[in-house]
């Protein structure tokens, strides 16, 4: 393996966790960018800045209804998430790290897609004349976000299983609370407060996956044997190619771009708030089966 490759690995998560169009579009465009900004002075937390105000941009696009703007909206998105891939690449390839830059990283996304769908809210309401259409908004917001948020963990707790250097970002919420408690008043204790939800509405959705974390912990520690690593990752591999990684950017804004391309804005509330949250539903199921199946084999 060259030493570009490896510094491309070293650049991601984990090859196992990346989708194909991220690993075939996504990642390697923002590995050659974060390389390119590394010795500049430019850090993760900045491309991650950037990259809000450029997804949010996609909403007044989109409300527009031009072709063209249309399209620019659709450009909108895919540049935010080239420079999500950047500030994740650029962090791991310079050691530039913190909490805040990790919870920001995933707020930005949330704040995109704020934006899209209240400019779908706002199609519809003018095209139907009510407001309450921002009901739907309001729901596939809140949809989105328990959607990303399992989703998050799910590849989270997949890295937890390839080592424990990967893993390092999976925490509970105990652990989340103890230091949220140490911190001063200020935004970053805002932020870890915030977190603790997520990390807390994490854990109550997948009990089974919590109780075989806790008994591998008891049992073995940090020396988890290689073949349970082995056998967790082939299960959950099959089931973020099969459900989870729908949930995921490129899973959502494929339907996405094709629905606002045809101006059909209201299908897209359908997809999220019907057919994602029974892929949602299913992808939870099987997961904690799978987790009660290696449990009992212990």
């Amino acid at each position: 393996m060259s030493e570009l490759n490896k510094e491309y690995e070293a650049s991601l998560k984990s090859i196992e966790t990346e989708n194909l169009i991220d690993r075939i579009f996504y990642r390697p465009i923002g590995f050659r960018i974060a390389r390119a900004l590394r010795n500049t002075g430019i850090t993760p937390n900045m491309v991650t800045i950037f990259s809000i105000f450029v997804g949010a941009a996609a909403g007044f696009l989109f409300y527009r209804q031009t072709l063209i703007l249309t399209i620019c909206g659709i450009l909108s998105l895919i540049l935010a998430n080239i420079l999500d891939c950047v500030d994740g690449q650029l962090a791991r390839l310079t050691g530039i790290k913190s909490e805040i830059g990790r919870i920001l990283d995933g707020v930005a996304g949330d704040i995109w897609f704020t934006c899209v769908y209240v400019s779908f809210a706002l199609i519809l309401s003018e095209q139907y004349g009510t407001y309450w259409l921002f009901v739907p908004a309001f729901l596939s917001g809140f949809s989105h976000l328990f959607q990303a948020n399992i989703t998050d963990y799910y590849k989270t707790v997949h890295l937890y299983f390839i080592s424990k250097e990967k893993g390092k970002e999976l925490q509970t919420a105990d652990q989340i609370r103890a230091q949220y408690k140490e911190m001063k008043p200020g935004i970053n204790r805002f932020f870890i407060r915030a977190y603790r939800w997520y990390t807390e509405l994490q854990m109550h959705t997948t009990p089974r996956l919590q109780q075989l974390l806790q008994t591998l912990q008891e049992r073995y520690g940090d020396e988890m044997p290689e073949e349970i690593r082995l056998k967790f990752r082939r299960q959950s591999c099959q089931l973020m190619k099969k459900y989870i990684d729908l949930m995921t950017f490129n899973g959502r804004t494929i339907v996405m771009f094709i629905i606002v391309l045809t101006g059909q804005v209201w299908a897209y509330f359908v997809y999220e708030i019907v057919v994602l949250n029974v892929v949602l539903a299913i992808s939870v199921r099987k997961h904690e089966k799978m987790c009660a199946t290696l449990l009992n084999e212990r």
